[in-house]
């Protein structure tokens, strides 16, 4: 005999399971908020980079000696391995090398270096190497012993190869010779500034190229 009240458990079970089964189509069926895919913002700073090469895009991003060279190298390799190996020319290609931290110093030209080569070294920590014309870039063209196999700066800007220089470091280093000569930082980094290599683009930060070479479209490789 069942007691007043009772519920067969089959029944019950049912109805628990029924229960579930509405809940679960209420939560599958319940609006979820959507969001737009991102799309970063563009700044006309940054559009020099939309003008290089569209097949396919580098960036490499050092902050030291080392890096930089290793850059030079991969650069150079990448280039050639595309032309050999996929009958691409130099101009298929967006390739950028970023020139933050200690390694900003390399970005700068031979007149530069001769004027200022001795602060400049002593902040990238720069060894000296034979074959390279006193008091010039060590990765000029003058460097003809380097540990780049024959690369330079001038080889590498004849691909086509750009170079995204800091500001910030810029800045600092246009403080630190404006000290020691008891000048203007403001006119010294004027002077920086105009100095670079040529393909080169001097940017707010290099951290900043880091970002932005990747929003617009380029694969990223840290050298060093």
């Amino acid at each position: 005999m069942k007691a007043a009240g009772s519920v067969p458990r089959r029944s019950f079970v049912s109805r628990f399971a029924g229960g579930l089964g509405l809940g679960a189509v209420a939560l599958a069926t319940s609006p979820v908020e959507a969001h737009p895919p991102f799309v970063p913002a563009r700044h006309k700073e940054d559009d020099w980079l939309d003008a290089l090469g569209t097949k396919h895009r580098f960036v490499f991003d050092t902050t030291a000696t080392q890096g930089f060279t290793d850059a030079m190298v991969f650069a150079n390799n990448f280039l050639t391995a595309s032309q050999s190996g996929y009958g691409l020319t130099d101009a298929d290609h967006g390739v950028v090398i970023i020139a933050r931290h200690q390694s900003t110093a390399f970005a700068y030209s031979d007149a530069i270096w001769a004027k200022y080569g001795k602060t400049l070294a002593g902040f990238a920590h720069a060894p000296e190497y034979a074959g390279a014309a006193p008091g010039s870039n060590p990765f000029s063209l003058t460097g003809t012993n380097l540990p780049t196999r024959g690369v330079t700066v001038a080889s590498l800007m004849g691909r086509g190869v750009h170079f995204a220089v800091c500001g910030m470091a810029t800045r600092f280093l246009a403080g630190q010779i404006a000290q020691a000569a008891g000048s203007s930082a403001d006119a010294v980094f004027a002077e920086l500034s105009a100095g670079l290599v040529a393909n080169a683009h001097l940017m707010a930060a290099g951290i900043v190229a880091v970002n932005r070479a990747q929003e617009r479209g380029y694969a990223l490789a840290t050298a060093g």
